[in-house]
């Protein structure tokens, strides 16, 4: 009997409750995209903002003291002290090394540009690394990965390279060299003749300085094996309490969360592991960086939520209305059933099972369709799919049950409210 009046129901006041079911679809399908983007979109955001270069330095750490006290960038203490280029390939070995997207070592040093008897300043680096790692995962990084927004003109340096160079276009136009150009350059003896393969716009102060090869600048400068510091290009996770209390010293925290701040991916973690195994290295943040993509992922995971609840309040205002319209214009029947005995309980369980199979299918249609609308976001934005997070059905049932009840709770009023002498009368 009981099932038999909800299905009369349904076909009744069909209208109204295909109202009630789209009004659910929207909402369910709005919180469902915003979800699954709000849960797939860190790493998405991360690798978006990795076009304003690396996140963390490493330096030797005599050098990067000498920074700290004094703020020496040249000389004793600064350019004397240098990182060892085979354990490089070690940043992929540590616990987060899948979290490190690209990374290039750079050499600083000088030479004599001979056409002109100008001294220039050197950058050593690897422009493109392809390497098999020890674990037989295929690498490619390098400098030409962190430096996305250079507007070359010619072509990149690359792995194959030797004997070329890029010129900063500031270098380049005082010394009136162009792609193809050959330029001869001397240090300590030292005399290498280099085609220009390409003049590079850093909008920096490396426009003033000459792009080679790691191992052509080590030559020049007899510095076989060594560089000056590496720039590396890591996914992070915002930091809270726990990460700056951990960058100040990991010393001060318990084993417990010592342990939790060691397993996740802050940056201050990250940088705690590369120092473990580069000897001698001091890993640093380059917070302008590490810090705007924290901001960033914050406040865009702030939009969505904020998104989620204000569609969740409209669909509840949105049930709420057709609910009690619903209602108000059963009131006799529903009067009539107080008349012949029912409890308040009843007739108001016979309402919410009615309005509850009706937002159940409007979930599950909604559901669906939000998965569609996070892969439209995922490849408009991101050019990549949304992976569907399992534990959003459990909320978006969560939120739809409770929108659901909120919706229903002036009806419900209304109905314990409800005299079946006044509505039996037309009153």
């Amino acid at each position: 009997m009981f099932f038999r009046m909800i299905t009369k129901t349904l076909v009744r006041q069909k209208s109204k409750m295909l109202m009630i079911a789209f009004t659910v679809i929207l909402g369910v399908s709005l919180s469902t995209a915003m979800m699954n983007v709000m849960l797939g979109v860190g790493d998405k955001v991360n690798r978006e903002l990795k076009v304003y270069g690396a996140n963390i330095t490493v330096r030797h750490k005599d050098a990067a003291l000498m920074s700290d006290l004094y703020g020496l960038t040249e000389g004793l203490g600064v350019n004397d002290k240098f990182l060892h280029e085979d354990d490089i390939l070690k940043l992929k070995s540590i616990f987060w090394g899948f979290n490190i997207l690209d990374f290039a070592p750079l050499l600083e040093g000088h030479a004599v540009l001979q056409s002109t008897g100008e001294t220039v300043d050197l950058i050593g680096t690897w422009p493109e690394k392809n390497a098999v790692l020890a674990t037989g995962e295929e690498l490619h990084t390098g400098l030409k990965s962190l430096r996305t927004w250079w507007d070359v003109q010619g072509e990149w340096l690359n792995d194959s390279d030797s004997e070329s160079v890029m010129i900063g276009n500031i270098l380049a136009s005082r010394n009136n060299i162009h792609v193809g150009d050959s330029i001869i350059l001397t240090n300590n003896g030292v005399r290498k003749t280099f085609r220009v393969k390409g003049i590079f716009n850093d909008g920096g102060n490396s426009d003033e300085k000459i792009l080679m090869q790691l191992s052509d600048v080590q030559a020049l400068m007899n510095l076989h094996g060594k560089v000056s510091s590496i720039e590396v290009s890591a996914l992070t996770t915002p930091d809270n309490d726990l990460a700056r209390k951990a960058a100040q010293d990991p010393r001060s925290l318990s084993p417990e969360e010592y342990e939790t701040w060691y397993c996740t991916a802050y940056v201050s973690a990250i940088c705690h592991q590369i120092q473990e195994v580069i000897r001698d290295g001091v890993a640093k943040p380059v917070r302008q960086v590490a810090e705007s993509e924290g901001t960033i992922l914050n406040k865009t995971t702030l939009l969505m939520i904020l998104i989620t609840i204000l569609s969740s309040i409209g669909s509840a205002l949105a049930i709420s209305n057709l609910i009690t319209a619903s209602v108000i214009e059963r009131s006799q029947e529903l009067g009539l059933l107080k008349a012949l005995g029912a409890y308040n309980w009843q007739i108001v369980l016979l309402v919410l099972v009615e309005v509850m199979l009706t937002g159940l299918v409007g979930g599950v249609i909604g559901y669906f369709l939000g998965i569609g609308f996070a892969q439209i976001i995922g490849q408009t934005v991101f050019g990549s799919y949304i992976e569907i997070a399992q534990m959003v059905i459990l909320i978006v049932a969560v939120i739809l049950f409770f929108v659901t009840l909120a919706g229903s709770i002036p009806a419900i009023r209304y109905l314990m409210a409800l005299k079946p002498t006044e509505v039996l009368h037309g009153k």
